[in-house]
Order: structure tokens, then C-alpha cells, then sequence
């Protein structure tokens, strides 16, 4: 099982990938970022997003949904932007939020090796 570092540079390796960013949606803050750069503040990403993955869990409970998230996909002009809560009982209450470049990146590739990575990820 990788651990948190080993993860973040497995999910580098996505083609197209900018940043990644293991985050905690209870405070949002992030545990662990690999990438991003002047493009892309890794921790104001984190942040920002958690705010997101509150307001979808809040929408779900009105709902009274019981299914959980699979994924969150923001589509831009220029990226996509995946957020995808763990579901390991080590990981309840954590996000990993990935940035790709949406004129490299294979979007339906790119959730299969995030699922995979997501799997295996021990916390």
C-alpha cells in the first residue's frame, strides 16, 4: 500500500496532470500537495474546494441521498478539475483534488489510475 507521498507522485504521473493535493474537508487544509506552481496555488485550490465538497454533501443530505460521491469533475476552458473524497475508513473526511490539463489529459484514463491510486492509498 503507498503511502501519502508515494501516492501524490503516482497521480503526478497522469498524463497532463498539474497538481494534486490530499485534503482535509473537515478544516481544509491540505495534508500533502505535489505540483501546481504560479498556475496553480495548491493549498487556495484545497481550501476553495472543500468548500465545494461541503456544499454537494449538504445538497446530497436535503436530497436524502445515501449514495456517496464517486467523483466531482469541473470542466474549464483550459483543465479539468477532479475531486474525489476516499472511501477507506483511514481516509473518511479526506479529498484528493487533482488538476489536469485538459489538452493532454484523457479524462476517462485519468479516473481509472485515480480510482486505482485511491484504492490502494494508505493514510
Amino acid at each position: 500500500m503507498p503511502d501519502m507521498e508515494t501516492a501524490l507522485k503516482e497521480i503526478m504521473e497522469i498524463d497532463g496532470c498539474i497538481g494534486v493535493a490530499l485534503v482535509d474537508h473537515t478544516s481544509g487544509m491540505a495534508l500533502g500537495t505535489l505540483g501546481g506552481g504560479k498556475e496553480l496555488d495548491l493549498t487556495v485550490a484545497a481550501a476553495g474546494n472543500t468548500d465545494v465538497v461541503r456544499a454537494k454533501l449538504r445538497a446530497m443530505e436535503m436530497l436524502n441521498l445515501s449514495e456517496k460521491i464517486e467523483d466531482i469533475l469541473i470542466t474549464l476552458d483550459s483543465q479539468y478539475h477532479m475531486i474525489r473524497p476516499l472511501t477507506s475508513r483511514s481516509g473518511k473526511g479526506l479529498f484528493l483534488y487533482v488538476a489536469l490539463r485538459r489538452d493532454r489529459a484523457n479524462l476517462a484514463m485519468a479516473r481509472h489510475q485515480l480510482r486505482r491510486i485511491e484504492n490502494d492509498l494508505d493514510v
